[in-house]
């Protein structure tokens, strides 16, 4: 459910996805990746996205803005794809920055990503699922890497992520094993 001020764009998805805290992370040494560098704009819902892929495809950009939601589980979002030109000129926004290596893996017919974090942030390794109805995404069991369901986690949000450092990280992951 929206909030009443905010009204789903016309061309909005809604994104249905759970996440999870990885703690037994499977070997994804043989497996292709995506770096992606996300940054969250400074005062607003906005991400500029650099995704570069380990299979020498050509670099994807998009422009990116989730709307707020009710739920945790489902959020609409829009999405831009940009040249690099585009990108670059965007990318000079004030903002913070996110730096990671995404996975896919499958488990139990769907899949997962993997998204091993680097920089400040790096021991983080979160997983992701997404599925085309609530019930459906409710209805799967969490990866066997993961160790906590953090769906609910508003700290675990990338545009959180992309504020904090590593000792507030270590707080936070530790606060969540007591």
């Amino acid at each position: 459910m929206m909030p009443a001020e905010f009204e789903t764009p016309k061309y909005a998805q809604i994104e249905k996805e759970r996440r999870f805290l990885v703690d037994r992370c499977p070997d994804l040494s043989q497996h292709d990746y995506r770096a992606i560098e996300d940054l969250y704009v400074t005062g607003s819902r906005l991400r500029a996205r650099a995704i570069t892929f380990s299979d020498a495809r050509p670099p994807e950009f998009k422009f990116c803005k989730k709307y707020p939601s009710d739920s945790t589980t489902s959020q609409p979002i829009v999405n831009i794809y940009l040249t690099a030109e585009e990108y670059e000129l965007l990318s000079q926004l004030p903002g913070n920055r996110v730096r990671k290596r995404r996975y896919r893996r499958e488990f139990e017919g769907m899949v997962y990503s993997i998204d091993v974090f680097e920089g400040a942030l790096s021991g983080l390794i979160l997983s992701e699922v997404e599925a085309g109805s609530g019930e459906t995404l409710m209805a799967l069991a969490p990866p066997p890497w993961s160790c906590l369901e953090i769906t609910d986690d508003a700290f675990f949000r990338g545009g959180t992520l992309a504020g904090i450092g590593a000792v507030e990280l270590q707080a936070k992951i530790s606060s969540l094993r007591r």
